[in-house]
């Protein structure tokens, strides 16, 4: 019965029809360094009204003591809240072409992707062949007010909403960026993280190159720049040629939108139509539905879309790899109402789920979530085993970045302000409570304490997700690999450590056999540790993991957060 509920699940989730591309779609390969003259498919369009659990896991890397940051002012008693402890997704891009709202639409659209990135917000777009930026720290509420849109006319625009991973936090950091060179300007919004970027940077520099920031998105601009390949668009295939990594961008100059998406297709990127037949480009399709824009497909791996006055236009970037999605979209980080890579975030959650309750079933009262990012999978768990659904913790989504703790300390108090237990849910019951991952471990301690002391009587922890065992080198901000708890303990040490009555994950067999024919197509390089695109910077995120407020930044945090990894024999690199 099992598997036939994973087979109805896989077939009935729409797909988009594969682009004919130059290699076999069962080809597994690391992009080669100098790749096949693209060929262009051209879709001619006039903008119209007429387009409508394991159980148990062995121990990775037995370290004694925890890591924990520096306190620079001990007496300082505000508190940083680092986001429930999870991963975070770096970016959300947005691009319009055919709307003489183009600046207000985008606005809206990177609302909807604020989940993505809340450290800074920008919109560019174009005016009498002129491009105009404006970008700020903050939430895309606080960069953005009416005069400021006003500073933004044009039917042309890209935004960007960020928390960075290459890079400080400060603004000069805050994208889209925008630059001239001597064949006109250029914007561009980056989702994303290329692994060969310091020693691209050092080659530039060497020839004479002058950077601005400390973001990996620059480079791409000074590959363009310095390219002789014409027309313009090939001069973004040339770029591409030279990264590795993940990247889903969006580039803007005076006359053209264009789309691209690297040729494993690690990070999403959806196009979409108005009514009008305005083009629209998001990181997720919840961006389209908030600005009634209809999904049409996935911007595909490998591929540059070119929207201008003629029309909408495919270019082929290489013949591509067997693509490596971003398991983490359909875990945590893209919203329930999207569909990612072909599939309902939501209808994955809720298997997640199922599949919990059905391979680690336990006895209990009372199903609860960790909100926001659990809910889905909790349901999926209670209605497989049968157990009520309840509201056990609640929300406060008014906590800003960080608050002044009262000089006599208050045990557990970040999560406090965040989540409150409902004692009328939890007093005298088993109660089993799902969350998505669990990453240093430390918040779910206090997830799992926060709740006896509202009077549970047992406390079964279920995580939709397998152990998390590596850092992310294409575009998640995770911490380092000695931080991630299931790194270093088995799966009974973490449960002892969190002090639940019991533990158990998602096995990752079990995800990949809901994935169905689309397993091979998902990375799951912080699962394995074995990576796609080896990480060819000799580099690793800094132990205690900072962020800053976005402004006050360090001179060392500049160097986007960076210390010296193990040698490149180290690395385990595979293809899984």
């Amino acid at each position: 019965m099992a598997a036939t509920n994973l087979s109805s699940f896989s077939s009935s989730l729409s797909k988009p029809t594969p682009l004919p591309l130059n290699s076999p779609q069962t080809h597994v390969s690391l992009p080669s360094k100098t790749l096949q003259k693209p060929s262009f498919i051209s879709h001619k369009a006039s903008f119209s009204h007429t387009h409508k659990t394991s159980l148990t896991v062995s121990s990775k890397n037995p370290i004694s003591e925890f890591f924990t940051t520096n306190n620079t002012n001990p007496d300082d008693h505000s508190v940083s809240f680092d986001d429930d402890d999870k991963p975070r997704e770096e970016c959300g891009v947005v691009g319009i072409y055919g709307d003489p709202e183009a600046s207000r639409l985008c606005y809206l659209a990177l609302h909807a992707l604020q989940h993505r990135g809340q450290e800074g917000a920008g919109i560019v777009t174009v005016q009498n062949n002129v491009l105009q930026s404006v970008t700020g720290v903050g939430l895309v509420s606080e960069v953005f007010s009416e005069s400021k849109l006003d500073q933004l006319p044009g039917d042309l625009s890209i935004g960007h909403v960020r928390y960075s991973t290459a890079g400080a936090s400060m603004l000069k950091n805050v994208q889209p960026f925008v630059a001239g060179y001597r064949f006109g300007s250029v914007g561009v919004a980056h989702n994303g993280n290329l692994v060969n970027y310091r020693s691209l940077r050092a080659k530039l520099e060497e020839n004479g190159s002058i950077f601005n920031t400390s973001s990996d998105t620059e480079v791409v601009l000074h590959l363009i720049a310095i390219s002789k390949d014409r027309p313009f668009v090939m001069r973004i295939v040339d770029a591409c040629q030279q990264v590795e990594g993940a990247y889903s961008m969006v580039f803007l100059t005076e006359d053209k939108l264009v789309a691209v998406r690297d040729p494993f297709g690690f990070r999403p990127l959806v196009m979409g139509r108005r009514s009008n037949g305005a083009v629209v480009f998001a990181s997720e399709t919840c961006a389209l539905d908030l600005i009634e824009a209809t999904y049409e497909r996935e911007v595909y791996p490998g591929e540059v879309v070119v929207v201008d006055k003629t029309g909408i236009h495919s270019l082929c970037l290489m013949p591509h790899p067997q693509p490596k999605q971003c398991i983490f979209e359909h875990i945590y980080f893209a919203l329930p109402n999207s569909v990612i890579f072909g599939r309902s975030v939501y209808e994955s959650r809720r298997r997640f789920g199922e599949i919990l309750a059905t391979e680690a079933p336990v006895d209990c009262d009372v199903v609860i979530a960790v909100p926001d990012s659990g809910v889905v999978a909790a349901l999926g768990y209670a209605a497989k085993a049968g157990v009520p659904f309840q509201q056990g913790l609640i929300r406060s989504h008014y906590v800003g970045r960080t608050f002044i703790e009262p000089s006599q300390k208050i045990r557990d108090f970040g999560v406090k302000l965040k989540l409150s237990p409902v004692r009328a849910v939890l007093e005298g019951k088993r109660v089993v409570v799902v969350d998505d991952s669990i990453v240093r471990g430390t918040t779910s301690s206090k997830i799992v304490r926060l709740i006896k002391e509202a009077g549970a009587k047992e406390v079964h922890m279920r995580i939709a997700s397998p152990p998390i065992i590596g850092s992310c080198y294409y575009g998640v901000d995770t911490p380092s690999s000695e931080e991630l708890i299931s790194n270093r303990m088995s799966t009974e040490e973490i449960r002892e450590f969190i002090g639940s009555d019991s533990l158990a994950f998602l096995p990752i067999g079990s995800l990949q056999k809901l994935l169905a024919e689309d397993a091979p197509n998902y990375c799951y390089a912080c699962f394995s540790g074995k990576y796609p695109v080896e990480p060819r910077e000799l580099k690793v995120k800094r132990v205690g993991d900072f962020v800053d407020d976005g402004i006050n930044g360090s001179l060392e945090s500049i160097d986007g957060g960076w210390v010296q990894a193990k040698p490149k024999s180290e690395l385990e690199v595979g293809t899984a």
